[in-house]
């Protein structure tokens, strides 16, 4: 998302929110208190004011603190008590390729703000900011104010349409223009945003962010499988604690911006729990592991872009299927090559027998020939010449091969008294159809 567009994202929300906010102030309630100051309008209107009040307020926080990034030359320290997070496949410390440098534990990389962000949770199009250790605070405070705003505005609007049949006050032209729009402008904001909160507070009191839940998945599904054993999460630290480490230790500061604790490169790990010492997130015992890289490995192009190293074909290309195996026949180049000649066909060496017998009958062959075959690989397709005719005539012995699809009719062959019927009954039916075709000829 490039600088323009986040903009315009953060320029639509804040001109939603203050259309919500102000214009249900201005065309709704304030004609129905008779535009008039007045204790009970100020008592309707305060609190939800300054619900809009430290709304805005959050959200410029989200808009402006910066998340947190990694320090220049930063290094895990592998003597520290606590450990620190592996790589998934090398299990080695955590170093991201991209700002070549080591992450520290719950830190990945943003490809929209391109750098590695501490405790990142999400990157939110809304904010125009990446969601992580310094301003998830504030993120929760905004999702919550905003819930709380919505509410508040709903039951004063809906209480002024209520008040419009009670009382015979029944709002004109331009209130009902203005309590339409902000029902159909509050109720999917509300919707939308409450069901976004609840799974963050759900993740506050878990101590996770939106990326651990997404490995706290894969982990469940691998303990459900069988292929690992149940591990407890290790930054839940209990209810109390979770809220802490994001809202601050004082409770009557919860609903204020305040700084978190720490600095975003350590996080205390639960005490107590039976997975000390076990990684995070854990490995699939079944997962393939991919060697280590070869640093002094340069990659090279053929001269050649038809051929494999020495001219010939790949030893390590092999049909996909057990028919195309066992035949083994395969032309020596492709045919796009420039050495190609389909008239002499050689033996591969890829004729490997398998247990799967009944791979080639499942693909509809016909019973008593044999047919091209093609070897599938990173090269390509390696393909034998065929003849139009034969291929044709292949095409019309398919299909009338198949049981039950047509009724040939094949009429008797004209009696020739001079042969016998025993060496007649010998010869193929198919080499008698020839026979009459170049008589008839």
């Amino acid at each position: 998302m490039g600088k323009l567009t986040g903009r315009l994202f953060v320029l639509f929300t804040t001109l939603l929110i203050a259309f919500i906010a102000y214009s249900s102030q201005i065309f709704i309630i304030w004609p129905w208190y008779g535009r008039e100051f007045s204790v009970e309008l100020l008592e309707l209107l305060l609190p939800f004011n300054v619900l809009v009040g430290l709304l805005l307020w959050n959200y410029s926080l989200c808009v402006t603190t910066d998340p947190g990034g990694v320090p220049h030359n930063w290094r895990p320290d592998p003597n520290d008590e606590n450990g620190y997070e592996v790589k998934k496949l090398t299990r080695g410390p955590r170093y991201c390729r991209t700002c070549e440098s080591y992450k520290p534990p719950r830190a990945h990389h943003c490809r929209q703000c391109k750098r590695c962000v501490l405790r990142m949770d999400h990157h939110c199009p809304w904010v125009n900011n990446c969601v992580g250790h310094f301003n998830y605070g504030h993120f929760v405070r905004f999702l919550f104010y905003v819930d709380m705003s919505c509410s508040y505005h709903l039951a004063m609007v809906t209480r002024r349409v209520l008040s419009s049949t009670s009382y015979w006050d029944e709002p004109s032209g331009k209130e009902l223009i203005f309590i339409v729009l902000n029902f159909a402008t509050c109720i999917p904001v509300l919707l939308a945003v409450g069901i976004f909160s609840l799974y963050h507070f759900y993740s506050l009191l878990g101590n996770s962010t939106t990326i651990e839940g997404w490995e706290k998945d894969k982990v469940a599904t691998l303990v459900r499988r069988g292929r690992i054993r149940e591990i407890k999460f290790p930054y839940n630290l209990g209810m109390r604690r979770n809220i802490d480490s994001v809202l601050g230790t004082n409770p009557l500061t919860w609903c204020c911006p305040t700084v978190p604790p720490g600095n975003g490169l350590k996080y205390p790990l639960a005490e107590g729990d039976d997975s000390a010492g076990e990684e995070w997130p854990p490995r699939d015992p079944e997962a393939y592991m991919y060697p280590d890289e070869d640093p002094n490995h340069k990659f090279e192009l053929p001269p050649s872009p038809w051929t494999y190293e020495n001219g010939t074909l790949n030893p390590d290309l092999r049909p996909s299927t057990t028919r195309r195996r066992k035949q083994g026949l395969h032309a020596p180049v492709p045919p796009y090559h420039p050495d190609y000649n389909g008239d002499e066909p050689e033996l591969g060496s890829s004729a490997i027998e398998s247990d799967d017998d009944n791979d080639g009958s499942a693909n509809g062959d016909a019973v008593g020939r044999q047919r091209e075959f093609v070897r599938r690989g990173s090269e390509g397709y390696e393909v034998r010449s065929i003849d139009r005719e034969a291929l044709l005539r292949r095409y019309v012995e398919d299909r009338t091969a198949e049981p039950g699809r047509y009724h040939l009719y094949v009429p008797d062959p004209p009696s020739d008294p001079e042969s016998g019927t025993d060496v007649e009954d010998e010869v193929p039916l198919s080499q008698k159809l020839e026979m009459w075709r170049t008589e008839a000829a």
